[in-house]
Order: C-alpha cells, then structure tokens, then sequence
C-alpha cells in the first residue's frame, strides 16, 4: 500500500493547519463586519427618524409637501412612512409609490407603548431593516403616531459577500504559499535524511561491515540517528568478526581429528584393522562428537530460545556432583527458571573444568547457597585457579591456557557456561579456583524470562 512521504505529510497538516486558521480568523472577521454594517446601518435609520421626528414637531406641514420625505442626496437610500395615532398613513416616500413598508407590528408598538423598535423583513424579495420611533402627540395630522423608517440590506449583503470572496482567496492563497514554504523547508530539512538514507543503501550494496554513516553537519536529531545507526553497524562488523572467527576456530578445531580419522581410514584400507587402530579412530570420532555437541549447546545457549521451567537447582547440583564424583558442600533449597538441560550442562563443564585443571588427587567441591533473590552455584578444586589477567580470555571460545597440551577438551566450556548464565539472567564469577554460577530465584508468579514455558 502506497504511503505518503514525510515531506507530502507535513506539508499537507501545514496546508490543513493554514486553512483552519485563516477560515476561523474569516469567520470572525466577518461576523464583526456583518454587526459592524448593520450597526451603522441601524444608526442611519435612527438618525432619519429623528429628522423626521423633529420635521413634524417643527413644521408638520412639511411631513405632507413634495418631496419632503424623499432620500437625502448622497445618503443611505431610505424609505419613509409617517402614520396618525390611528394608524393611517399620513406621509410616505415618493419611491413606495403605492407600497407599504412591512413593518405594521413596530408601527403599532411605537403607537400604543412609545417606544421605538428594530425589525428585519422582506420587502419586494429583498432582505429590509426597518426602525420605528413615535411621533410628538403634538402638530399635524401625525401628532401622536409614528414614524417607519426602512432601508435594503442588500448593500450590507453585498459588502459581506465580497468581505468572503476575499476571505476564501487569501484562505486559498496562504494555503498555496505557505504549503510551498513547507514544502521548500521540509525538503531542506529533510536532506541530511536523504543524505543518511543514501550513505545507508552505499553501505548495504558494499556489504562493508566498517563502513560508517556521516555525522557532521546534520540536525542533532539526524546526528542522534547516524550515532545509533553506527552503534549498530559497530555490533553488526563484531558479531560478523566473532562469527568469523568461530568458524575458522571451529574449522582449525575440526581439521585435526577428521585429519587422522582419514589417515586412519585409509591406514586401515591398505593393511586391515588392528585393536589399537580401532582405539585411535574411536578417540578421533569421539572428539569430534564432543566437538560438535559443545557447538550445538553453545549455539543453543547463545540462541536464547530454549523453553523455561521451574528448575530445582539443589537437585540438579547434587546429581551432576554425584555423577562426577564431586564433594557436596552445604547445599540450600534454590527454585530457578531454566532450561534444565542447558543448566546441567553448564554445572558439568563447571565440574569438568575443575577435574581437568585442578590436581590429580584433589577433591572438587560443589555447593549451593542463596541470598535475597539470587542463587549462587560454586564449583572449587585445590588448584592455583585462573590468573586474574586470564580470566576473560578463559571464557571465550576455543580457548585453552598453555598448560592444557594433551589434556583433553574443546575450550568451549567456559563460553557454553557463560552464554548458559546470560540466557538465565544471571552471571559466572571466578575467584581463583572458585568458579560460581549466580542465576536469579524463581518466584510464584510466571517466568521472567520471553519465550519461557
């Protein structure tokens, strides 16, 4: 499915934006121009009344002359009526000819309560404002009565109209111009994306893991961006460097007993099997089995993906100690989540480790203790330990110290035991010849850890 750009997005909320702004400002505007016409108009119509008023209390002989009604020349064109306090018309405006005002209901209130009054009719199709005033109860034939004044309202209609014509084009205009504004500033903006995006797609068709995006000269937050996308990049060239490295420690690790399984092979082609031949190819076959195993259980712990469980660790520890014939010191009650068999798997290359660089006749240790929420697994022997300056170095993969010639092994104990805790949330320790597993206690609720059981 089609998208828009950031840029179409953007400018389409400014044009959006622009055009509320500018129609709710037109809105008001108009509103204040509408009150403000009818209000002057309203003010004009008052101000005839009282011509008119003071006409027939001045000279009411006048109200009935030719003309005396009509518009003043240049004025808002207005109409005129004067009625008797009985009603009747007394004087009109000459351009009514035969008409009359609609405004009966104001005359007679003018009349009966002397009070002057505003109405909006139709007259001849057309919108009228009409104002009503009394008459003075003395002179002439409109003594008493009262005065209706009307005039169109299709000049303050007409003004309105064009008062939103304009309104709608600057609407419509500052929408196009301030769109292209935003537009031309969004796409400035967004270049030094663009730029990242086109370093990114470089990098990806290079395949050149220590390749780098540029940070300079870009927003912060374009430079934040290119900061945690070479972060990644960085972990990204390490994984494929370990990756590397890994197969080509595992190829040098594999060479040399697939090596003497074919020299033995072909050995036995050429004179026939002897116990001792069968000897050696069973060694080779089952280093290369145990080889392969720590692999697979490496991969399975680094792979964080293995089912979750209640796991009683104190059962566990006492039946691996037993099986290598380890020493049991104090052992508490400890419940873990887990996967059981990687954990296993880790306490016995814990015990194999110290079997095989611990003295020949000394004892392995193997104790369990808790405290607050964290289990602590130790496995010791009554060797030296690890120097401290080797300590990391023991824990990666393949490795094995220099005294460990002829010993048998594929140096990925301590990694299997390290990526096993880190899968479990916990952690190894080493402390001379103390190696400890920490791995944190279940409690009664659901597992911790995604993708637990």
């Amino acid at each position: 499915m089609n998208r828009l750009s950031l840029r179409a997005r953007v400018v389409a909320g400014a044009v959006a934006a622009i055009v509320l702004v500018v129609g709710a400002l037109g809105i008001t505007v108009a509103v204040l121009v509408g009150n403000e016409l009818r209000g002057s108009l309203d003010h004009t119509l008052r101000d005839r009344a009282i011509d008119v008023v003071r006409l027939g209390a001045s000279t009411p002989a006048l109200l009935t002359a030719p003309g005396a009604l009509a518009s003043p020349t240049g004025g808002t064109e207005a109409e005129v009526e004067v009625f008797g306090r009985s009603g009747n018309v007394v004087a009109a405006s000459p351009a009514l000819g035969g008409r009359r005002l609609p405004g009966d209901a104001l005359v007679r209130h003018a009349i009966s309560a002397g009070a002057s009054g505003y109405a909006t009719a139709s007259f001849g199709g057309n919108a009228m404002r009409l104002y009503a005033a009394p008459m003075p109860d003395t002179g002439g034939q409109a003594a008493g009565g009262a005065v209706l004044v009307g005039s169109s309202l299709a000049s303050v209609q007409e003004t309105l109209g064009h008062v939103r014509a304009a309104i709608a084009l600057s609407a419509v205009a500052a929408a196009v111009l301030g769109g292209l504004l935003v537009a031309l500033v969004a796409g400035q903006g967004l270049r030094p994306l663009r730029r990242l995006t086109a370093a990114a797609g470089a990098i990806g068709t290079g395949a050149d893991p220590a390749a780098r995006l540029p940070e300079d000269d870009a927003p912060r937050e374009v430079e934040e961006l290119s900061a945690t996308l070479n972060g990644m990049l960085a972990a990204l060239e390490h994984s494929r460097a370990t990756e590397r490295r890994f197969l080509a420690d595992a190829s040098h690790q594999l060479r040399t007993p697939l090596t003497a399984l074919r020299g033995n092979a072909a050995y036995l082609a050429r004179h026939g099997a002897d116990a001792e031949l069968l000897a050696e190819i069973d060694h080779d076959a089952r280093r290369v089995g145990r080889l392969i195993d720590d692999l697979l259980a490496l991969e399975r712990a680094e792979s964080h993906d293995q089912p979750f469980a209640r796991v009683d660790l104190a059962v566990l520890a006492t039946a691996e100690a037993r099986r290598a014939g380890a020493v049991l010191g104090e052992i508490d009650p400890a419940i873990v989540w887990g996967d059981g068999t990687a954990l296993a798997g880790a306490v016995a290359n814990l015990l194999d480790n110290a079997r095989l660089h611990g003295p020949a006749d000394g004892p392995v240790t193997v104790s369990l203790t808790t405290e607050g929420d964290r289990a602590s697994l130790q496995v010791a022997d009554a060797g030296p330990g690890i120097p401290p300056d080797r300590v990391e170095s023991a824990f990666g993969r393949f490795w094995r110290g220099p005294e460990s010639a002829g010993r048998p092994g594929s140096g990925l104990g301590l990694a299997i035991v390290r990526a096993t805790a880190t899968a479990h949330g916990g952690e190894v320790t080493v402390e001379g010849s103390r190696m400890t597993l920490v791995l944190p206690l279940a409690d009664t609720g659901e597992s911790p850890v995604p993708g637990s059981a």
